[in-house]
């Protein structure tokens, strides 16, 4: 078996992210690992964390929660997505979601993995026992503008 190119991570592993939109992203298999076909990543957050109306022009959104709730906002129809739920948003839909329990760990796939640069734009690097990156969503903006990996097209319905 030719394991050369194989992407192989336990729970744990995988580079870490302060996002500046709020939240930790652990990164499962990255768009170079992939060879471009996908960006895999682990989001958590706590209550409250909020994105703006948006849209991927160029990728498919994919959550699967793995624990906890989020609001999702799919082009202004409201939706609800615990445990085990998932929501596949198709490129160019706007959307939203903000989480409303106490904590939520969301998988995302990002298909194909071309917004990798986007959220490497608009993170920095987060070590164990480092502190969360303050929120800013004038960096989330700026990244979004040079990268065109997302559209904000309006503010957090929620």
């Amino acid at each position: 078996m030719n394991t050369s190119t194989a992407t192989v991570r336990n729970s744990g592993e995988g580079e870490r992210r302060w996002f500046s939109g709020g939240g930790l992203h652990t990164w499962l298999a990255t768009s170079a690992e992939t060879g471009g076909a996908f960006l895999l990543f682990e989001f958590a957050g706590e209550q409250g964390k909020v994105t703006p109306v948006h849209i991927h022009p160029s990728s498919d959104e994919t959550f699967y929660v793995l624990e906890g709730e989020i609001a999702l906002d799919l082009d202004g129809d409201r939706r609800s997505l615990a445990e085990h739920g998932l929501v596949v948003i198709p490129r160019g839909v706007p959307h939203a979601f903000m989480v409303t329990s106490a904590h939520a760990t969301v998988l995302t796939l990002q298909t194909p993995g071309t917004d990798e640069e986007f959220y490497r734009m608009a993170s920095d690097p987060a070590p164990q026992g480092s502190e969360a990156t303050p929120v800013d969503l004038d960096r989330v903006r700026a990244a979004a503008r040079r990268t065109g990996a997302i559209e904000i097209v309006g503010p957090p319905p929620f």
